[in-house]
């Protein structure tokens, strides 16, 4: 069974929604909208359909601190956790070699909430059930979720260089994570252009492949247990 989001073909800055795969490396699911499932894959990094991606995708100026995000093409209806990293891009972020070091740094999370009545709630599931068509994050996450727009609310402005970097979406769906392998990984990486930032040093710094592990708590999950 596979998650009901698929891709991540969109880039949304300086207020507008682009077109598909123009500012997006283009991903190996969009014909099939599969998921990566091997965390030790390099696919997990920007999931690209081959080596061209990169070239074919352009690079989008946008302002340090300005709302960025993805726009998917289908409903984020599974239950799982959203974040978004960014990785400084060497030489250019339409560069094959950029993002393959321990670069990439954390910019926003979505994750769920937990009683000790309920277990493990996330919002994002069930905000785009019963919303398909506006769906809002709660707090301490105030990001605007409409249709299947995913919101991130700054760029790191007093952190992010002046520079290029690849800004990297991912849902990780977890309603068949009770295996090992079973959570799905969705993901987008848009090459953007920052201007107007800071001097700053993000940190800590993740790899991907490298920042997971198959068998992590929360990536291996049983997601009937944890609402018990």
């Amino acid at each position: 069974m596979l998650s009901l989001i698929d891709t991540f073909p969109d880039l949304i800055a300086n207020n507008t929604v682009t077109a598909d795969w123009q500012f997006v490396r283009i991903t190996a699911n969009h014909y099939d909208n599969g998921p990566v499932t091997d965390v030790t894959s390099q696919a997990i990094r920007c999931y690209e359909l081959d080596s061209t991606s990169a070239t074919q995708a352009g690079i989008a100026t946008v302002k340090a601190g300005s709302t960025v995000g993805f726009k998917a093409d289908n409903t984020m209806g599974h239950p799982g956790y959203f974040s978004a990293y960014m990785t400084p891009a060497v030489p250019t972020a339409n560069s094959n070699s950029a993002g393959l070091g321990k670069t990439w740094f954390k910019i926003w999370e979505w994750l769920p909430r937990w009683t000790a009545s309920t277990g493990l709630i996330f919002d994002s599931e069930s905000n785009s059930m019963s919303h398909p068509h506006k769906l809002m994050t709660r707090a301490p996450y105030p990001k605007t979720l409409t249709g299947s727009t995913l919101l991130y609310p700054r760029t790191r402005q007093m952190v992010n260089k002046n520079s290029q970097y690849l800004l990297r979406g991912e849902q990780i769906a977890l309603h068949v994570a009770s295996t090992k392998g079973g959570a799905q990984f969705y993901i987008g990486c848009a090459q953007i252009n920052v201007v107007g930032g800071g001097n700053g040093t993000p940190a800590p710094l993740v790899s991907f492949p490298g920042a997971y592990s198959a068998t992590d708590p929360g990536i291996l999950i049983s997601w009937s247990s944890s609402m018990m």
